[in-house]
């Protein structure tokens, strides 16, 4: 019999990075993975602002996973990374949700992810994902701001209400906005 201690240890490890943006991060946390007997199952990379940014999930075992901790404790040093590290189990899957992307564009302007945030969770709406996104519109240079966001609607949700409330707060706020499922 297996003690209750070992039943639970985790296989995957939650990790997220940053640091001044130069060439090599990737080659480096990539490594860093691959060196100490894990693999990347997911992650998202980006450069904001003069800052590179990771957050990624690695699988391996508990003694692949220890590996790579020392790894990244070397990477902080080396690569002058700020690095935070969390085992997690596995992604509790949502009972009977349906996955729909909402897209949203408007003039940018304070709160708005806030209040997307704010409309979804007043439903119990799981939001999985989201990027946003500040730029100037072409020839006029106005400030504009889009978001897009996966999220998981309960199959109880009644679609075409919820499609009337998020069209009814766009129009409110005045914001460009479509929720429709994710095909395939």
């Amino acid at each position: 019999m297996t003690p209750k201690s070992n039943q639970n240890r985790s296989t995957h490890m939650v990790i997220s990075a940053i640091g001044e943006d130069r060439p090599g991060l990737v080659e480096g946390i990539s490594r860093a993975v691959l060196e100490s007997g894990c693999s990347i199952e997911d992650s998202r990379m980006t450069v904001l602002g003069g800052s590179f940014a990771i957050i990624m999930l690695a699988a391996g075992n508990w003694n692949t996973l220890s590996r790579l901790d020392t790894a990244l404790n070397t990477l902080r040093g080396q690569a002058g990374l700020e690095v935070i590290s969390q085992r997690t189990g596995p992604r509790k899957l949502a009972e009977r949700a349906m996955p729909y992307g909402v897209d949203v564009v408007a003039l940018d302007q304070p709160g708005i992810v806030h209040q997307l945030a704010g409309f979804f969770s007043a439903r119990g709406i799981n939001i999985q994902e989201m990027s946003t996104h500040a730029y100037n519109a072409a020839h006029t240079a106005t400030p504009m701001f889009a978001a897009h966001l996966t999220v998981e609607i309960p199959a109880n949700e009644h679609i075409a209400t919820l499609r009337d409330d998020f069209l009814d707060f766009c129009d409110e706020l005045n914001l460009d906005g479509v929720i429709e499922p994710i095909k395939g």
